[in-house]
């Protein structure tokens, strides 16, 4: 007999589980599990016992607390693994969120239902869905660890529907939009890391990280290595791009280039003030001593150059769906866009910007459409110059 249930008190059963011999003393070696209800759900307990045995699946209980593996995972992975800027916000989502909520539950006992009891919460305590989203993310990100180690034999997290995400309206600008800001900009600072923002579709993070060698003026071309964060307490860290495709060279415009010789030399005059060379490992865009520009600081200003410059609002990330946008309806290959954009595959693009599409494809029947009218006016007059 590979297990049995023993009656304790009212209501309460014992499930004995026969685990083999000690390979050391030969003893014999067994697992109890106390189970609170029915004889009949002890009973399914230890069918599904039996079950996991049989597969190499089942897991010894220990009491190991959410809260006390959470905070495992976010020290043994969480930390050496991922960036800081990502490491902060597990941290937040975790103990602000997560830890406060399951805590107190041991890992094992944890079920879909508490997570999806505990999505119905928030959502109706005012969180968004896609908020939900990132939490879902974390929580399944930390119990999947969990199985990878061998301390749960599946993620509960796998069972669990997350609040389906609204895609918000994108906001963009036109070419004459472009203009119109860029004019307002052109007396402050911010003018070629603004023009650049507009004219490449790089990241916040990668313009504020971009170092003079990054840019050959010789090609023409913009190298996209890094990026820049901010963390808590004013931190600034450089980490690598995430992925093989936002490592990219983006094609600069002969305009653009202007832009950035021109503000090269503005940054190597101010130098000579200060009486410190400009290096080709310095920032492209920071402050006259070098210091790196501050994310948050340059949104303010985005902000700030956009109402005086009485444009509809966008944000500063919207400067990268306006440069798209604007190459998609030029009729630009996506692909191109893509590899500008520094979108892991196609399928990415074609998605972010499938308002543009219809257009897209209405120029594409009708382009279609002409070369079979060209044909057949072509068959059409051979035939009648025959006749004649």
């Amino acid at each position: 007999m590979r297990g049995h249930i023993v009656k304790r008190y009212k209501d309460s059963y014992t499930i004995v589980l026969e685990m083999g011999k000690d390979p050391a003393t030969g003893k014999r070696k067994q697992q109890w599990i106390s189970v609170k209800g029915t004889k009949k759900e002890a009973e399914k307990k230890l069918s599904e016992a039996l079950h996991e045995m049989d597969n190499g699946l089942y897991m010894k209980p220990h009491k190991t607390t959410v809260a006390e593996y959470l905070e495992r995972w976010l020290a043994d992975y969480v930390k050496p693994n991922l960036s800081p800027r990502t490491t902060e916000g597990y941290e937040h989502i975790v103990r602000k969120h997560l830890i406060p909520a399951f805590g107190n539950i041991t890992l094992l006992q944890l079920k879909a239902e508490h997570i999806q009891r505990y999505y119905a919460e928030k959502i109706a305590a005012g969180l968004s869905a896609l908020t939900i989203r990132h939490h879902h993310t974390a929580l399944h990100k930390a119990l999947h660890s969990a199985v990878e180690w061998g301390v749960l034999s599946r993620n509960v997290a796998d069972a669990v529907s997350t609040p389906r995400v609204q895609r918000t309206e994108m906001k963009t600008w036109c070419e004459d939009d472009v203009m119109q800001f860029l004019n307002t900009a052109k007396s402050t600072q911010y003018y070629a890391l603004f023009y650049t923002a507009l004219f490449t579709g790089m990241r916040r993070s990668e313009l504020l990280a971009l170092r003079w060698q990054d840019i050959d003026f010789i090609l023409g071309q913009i190298y996209v290595s890094r990026s820049l964060h901010c963390l808590k307490g004013g931190t600034v860290v450089f980490r690598p791009t995430k992925t093989a495709k936002g490592r990219r060279a983006i094609a600069l415009s002969p305009k653009g280039f202007i832009v950035l010789k021109e503000h090269r030399e503005k940054c190597e005059a101010e130098r000579i003030i200060l009486m410190t060379p400009l290096e080709d490992d310095d920032l492209v865009f920071c402050h006259t001593d070098g210091r790196p520009l501050l994310p948050n600081t340059v949104t303010h200003a985005w902000i700030k150059i956009s109402k005086r410059s009485g444009l509809k609002h966008i944000r500063l990330h919207d400067a990268r769906h306006t440069h798209a946008s604007i190459m998609l309806k030029q009729e630009i290959h996506p692909k191109i866009v893509q590899e500008r954009l520094g979108h892991a595959n196609i399928a990415v693009t074609l998605d972010t910007y499938s308002h543009i599409a219809p257009g897209l494809q209405k120029a594409a029947a009708e382009r279609f459409d002409e070369a079979f009218t060209n044909k057949y006016t072509s068959i059409e007059n051979e035939a009648t110059d025959k006749k004649r």
